[in-house]
């Protein structure tokens, strides 16, 4: 019978080891494509949004100047809708918190330090998941009410 605290020779340590190396690699992967997404629609913006005064003043179309603006403003309407910079900052912090986890349990360090290891991984992997989630969650019943609340001039 092998020493359960040490780590895995062959990087596998069961179920709980599976679960959080899907999990960092999702939460890094999805981390990495909404900052791309958001950086991409966000340098757009500057680019096109500073081509509109460029436009104006240039005497160029009405309509191409227009179009110019409906851009920013559509591209700005995608941001909110898919809120990459949310997801960015959510899924970053997520997998940071998993890459700690990892580097303890390797190290048979903090709440990893008994022989209990594996389930406490496990327990503490899917403790964190779900926190993420209910972040997730609430970020987008938040953004559902402002998006329904009428605004009142005062």
């Amino acid at each position: 019978m092998s020493d359960d605290r040490q780590p895995a020779q062959d990087g596998q340590g069961g179920p709980a080891w599976e679960r959080l190396e899907d999990q960092l690699a999702w939460y890094d992967r999805k981390s990495v494509a909404a900052q791309q997404a958001y950086k991409r629609v966000k340098l757009s913006q500057l680019v096109v949004g500073a081509a509109v005064p460029v436009a104006a003043g240039l005497q160029i179309s009405a309509a191409v100047t227009a179009t110019l603006a409906a851009f920013v403003v559509v591209a700005e309407g995608v941001q909110q809708l898919y809120q990459w910079q949310t997801n960015w900052v959510l899924y970053r912090s997520t997998a940071e918190v998993l890459k700690h986890e990892k580097y303890l349990y390797l190290a048979a360090a903090g709440p990893y330090s008994t022989n209990d290891r594996h389930r406490v991984l496990a327990e503490r992997i899917e403790g964190l998941v779900s926190q993420e989630h209910a972040k997730w969650t609430e970020a987008r019943q938040k953004d559902s009410q402002t998006s329904r609340t009428p605004t009142t001039r005062s």
